[in-house]
């Protein structure tokens, strides 16, 4: 039985994973800013969820990880699932700020913490929901593919860093696993034109199988990754026919 965190669970992905987790055989420390659906998820699975309220951009995010650690008696499994995008054709700066302050300042605060964590302890693995759009600019949104562009990146980084350890002292095991969804029908998903838009269920069934397996990056759903190679090559001036 794994000792579960899952931030941004009250809803979306996050919820799924919880209600994954819960069938596993696990327990699930579920975080959200709503505490009425902490509520819910709490109250219908009573033996195996524990909740904290919480807003990831707020001054106490490592008091209530903590609080949560403490609930579950450890942690072997951190996933940060909280996220904020939206169209900013007129570069929002209430967007942007908004975006950089959940995506890059509630990220690494909270990663950077249970990284350590896990360091001190020896073994664990953290799981964060980047993007797709995290492989180029976009100029309908973007600090939303600035902000998952350095989530990608710092969890890239954070991969080395435990392979690095690892080879100094094979008794650290720390895993890492980069998580780039598509379009997945959440109320995440915003603009036209969407395709491959994968149902939540099939998403988070694909999520969870990737964490199980400990993969460093997989691409939700899968076919992504044809999308993330095209992106990765395409050329600039080709790129910009799209602004």
């Amino acid at each position: 039985m794994q000792k579960i965190i899952i931030i941004g669970a009250t809803s979306g992905i996050g919820w799924e994973l919880a209600k994954l987790y819960v069938q596993n055989g696990d327990r699930v420390g579920a975080t959200g800013r709503r505490m009425e659906l902490l509520h819910k998820l709490e109250q219908e699975f009573p033996t195996q969820v524990t909740t904290e309220c919480f807003d990831v951009t707020g001054e106490e995010n490592i008091q209530h990880l903590e609080s949560l650690i403490k609930k579950l008696s450890g942690l072997d499994l951190l996933i940060y699932n909280s996220g904020y995008g939206d169209i900013s054709e007129s570069l929002d700066w209430k967007i942007d700020k908004k975006t950089t302050a959940i995506n890059v300042n509630g990220f690494v605060e909270i990663v950077n913490y249970g990284f350590n964590y896990f360091a001190n302890q020896g073994i664990g693995q953290i799981a964060a929901t980047s993007s797709i759009a995290s492989v180029r600019g976009n100029s309908q949104a973007p600090a939303y593919s600035a902000s998952k562009a350095y989530m990608s990146t710092y969890m890239e980084g954070l991969h080395l860093k435990a392979f690095g350890m690892k080879r100094k002292n094979q008794k650290i095991q720390i895993s890492i696993t980069d998580i780039q969804p598509g379009f997945v029908k959440t109320k995440m998903a915003k603009g036209k034109g969407r395709f491959w838009e994968a149902p939540v269920e099939k998403a988070a069934k694909q999520i969870f199988n990737a964490i199980q397996k400990k993969k460093r990056k997989v691409y939700i759903t899968h076919r992504w990754a044809v999308i993330a190679w095209i992106l990765k090559w395409l050329p600039y001036f080709i790129l910009r026919r799209f602004a």
